[in-house]
């Protein structure tokens, strides 16, 4: 499977003529539609005037096995010296689920074999997925040697980090300017532009306006910032009694991380989240792992950004083009959904344990998906 850079391989990005549609451009700098205007206007949902006060999708769960069932302990695995599981349920579980869900390792010989002839977009989650797991979500920070197989990646295919987190902090962790990047799952994104010097070189930098301020492509839900804002203060006066409980302002979504929360309490930490919300009834409260997540009733998710992503990039609807998604929460299952309904590419889950996933293929953990990208690039 031959790769060459972006810049000169139609494999790898497509040649229809730049737009103010598309990510990026061949040379100077252009504004993005600020609202995303070549996409369906038809994503805003239709607002609730009955305040639901429950958690999202797990109508008839209590809070306290809705927040484990979303927050599952990860199975510590020995292993032995030739590297295999050594706790032999463990390694039946785990292997049994690796033939519906095998490693994209493994199986990356097959994976290049449908990719040739093919653009391919890749899609990455961040925590988990980049980074390790931490108990401080502030310290999710990402090795060199992660980031330099993204950069890498990215020479080649086109890469978006999607992320629950702000695209600012995202981005504060990885750096990389020639990367695409959604934040607060998709409701923030931003793109690069390519620049070209007169030797040929490709350079990356930020989309801005004549006043120099960085232009967002799309945010679907600029209209909930002040009641975000306002929620997130009521939130932090809220649960600083709760030892351990952490809120995270993501912009346009609000974590509140109950990881170093003792579990007897976690309760508590719902029922403080609750009492806040139940007077906006246009925010919604959904879960992932060990946090609780504010976010606007818009319909908007990961995998609608990936869809708005290739559309953007030129590369929907071909049959030429093979996106990929790894990551490895609960709110990544939107993208991998998206992915396997249309047959439109592959999803990979992050995952050292058994769990119901839409991806096709696995992969352990973050030193996994570095190597995989090692091998993508």
């Amino acid at each position: 499977m031959e790769l060459k850079p972006n810049n000169s391989a139609p494999v790898l990005t497509d040649s229809a003529p730049i737009s103010k549609s598309r990510l990026s451009g061949r040379s100077g700098l252009f504004a993005y539609p600020a609202q995303g205007a070549s996409f369906s206007p038809n994503l805003i949902l239709n607002i609730p005037r009955k305040k639901t006060g429950v958690l999202d999708d797990v109508r008839s769960s209590s809070w306290l096995d809705a927040m484990k069932s979303s927050s599952p302990p990860h199975k510590k695995f020995t292993k032995d010296i030739n590297n295999e599981l050594a706790s032999p349920d463990a390694d039946y579980a785990y292997r049994t689920w690796l033939l519906n869900y095998p490693s994209a390792l493994i199986s990356f010989e097959k994976i290049a074999n449908n990719a040739k002839g093919k653009r391919i977009a890749l899609f990455l989650d961040y925590d988990g997925t980049l980074s390790p797991i931490v108990d401080n979500p502030d310290c999710a920070f990402m090795s060199n040697a992660m980031r330099h197989a993204v950069k890498r990646v990215a020479k080649y295919f086109p890469t978006a980090i999607i992320s629950g987190r702000s695209r600012d902090k995202v981005y504060e962790f990885v750096g990389l300017t020639e990367l695409y990047y959604a934040g607060s799952h998709g409701m923030d994104i931003m793109g690069p532009v390519q620049q070209y010097t007169p030797d040929g070189h490709q350079t990356s930098v930020w989309a801005t306006d004549q006043q120099g301020k960085e232009v967002n492509l799309f945010q679907p839900a600029s209209a909930f910032l002040p009641m975000i804002d306002e929620v997130f203060r009521s939130l932090v006066e809220c649960t600083k009694d709760i030892k351990g409980a952490k809120v995270e302002n993501n912009k346009f979504c609000i974590s509140v991380h109950y990881r170093n929360v003792d579990e007897n309490i976690w309760t508590t930490v719902a029922h403080c989240v609750q009492d806040v919300i139940k007077d906006f009834p246009r925010l919604r409260l959904t879960h992932g792992r060990k946090v609780l997540e504010v976010r606007p009733v818009i319909d908007w998710d990961k995998g609608k950004a990936v869809t708005f992503l290739l559309e953007s990039l030129g590369l929907s609807n071909c049959d030429d083009v093979l996106p990929i998604y790894v990551g490895d929460d609960r709110t990544d299952e939107d993208a991998f959904k998206v992915l396997k309904e249309g047959n439109r590419g592959y999803g990979i889950l992050v995952s050292s344990a058994p769990k119901e996933t839409n991806a096709c293929y696995s992969l352990r953990d973050p030193p996994e998906v570095k190597t995989h990208s090692t091998c993508t690039g």
